[in-house]
């Protein structure tokens, strides 16, 4: 488990007053709909993505391909490549085609503190909490350049709405006032940089 996803689960123990054992899953189920997201953290996820094979319906192809999207925890690269190996077998080649190493970004720092100040400003009592996002593919770019980034999505959505699950999803949408409270939390945190 990283730094980070065992400083989001301690804090989310605090928050729901979970005793000191609890499971990182049952943790996890503390974040409602965002569990899912959580859960995504604690371990590496593959999903086959592309499967393609043949040019003909009447004619058993030669060869197919399969595109699997590997999203690991940082160190576990090898170990996660070689878990894809051992489940699909020996006959089968696996090979890497666009490798983006995972990485961690301590969640400190002056950025943080503002964050937190803008949330407490226009909900108080919110709280700013750590999230190592396996699928985040944006800070990795930006990591390579020697910067360090945030994913920092702002929306106050309604209670019970499924946004974790909608997310690149085929209905993928948030309410309107959601984005209005967005853009504001976004402009007050670029007026304070």
């Amino acid at each position: 488990m990283t730094d980070t996803t065992a400083a989001l689960l301690e804090r989310l123990r605090e928050l729901g007053g979970m005793p000191s054992d609890a499971t990182p899953e049952e943790l996890a189920e503390l974040a409602g709909p965002s569990a899912v997201r959580i859960r995504a953290g604690l371990r590496d996820v593959s999903n086959v993505t592309i499967v393609s094979g043949g040019y003909k319906d009447n004619v058993v192809p030669e060869t197919a391909t399969a595109t699997v999207d590997l999203r690991y925890i940082p160190g576990r690269a090898e170990a996660a490549i070689a878990a894809v190996r051992e489940a699909v077998g020996g006959d089968i080649e696996v090979r890497p085609t666009m490798e983006l190493p995972a990485f961690e970004t301590p969640f400190s720092g002056r950025l943080v503190d503002e964050l937190q100040a803008v949330i407490e400003e226009v909900d108080p009592g919110a709280v700013v909490l750590p999230h190592l996002v396996p699928g985040g593919t944006d800070n990795k770019a930006l990591r390579r350049l020697g910067i360090d980034g945030y994913g920092f999505i702002p929306l106050r959505l309604p209670a019970g709405f499924p946004f974790p699950r909608m997310f690149h999803g085929v209905d993928e949408r948030v309410p309107l006032e959601s984005l209005v409270f967005g853009e504001d939390v976004l402009a007050r945190l670029l007026r304070r940089a």
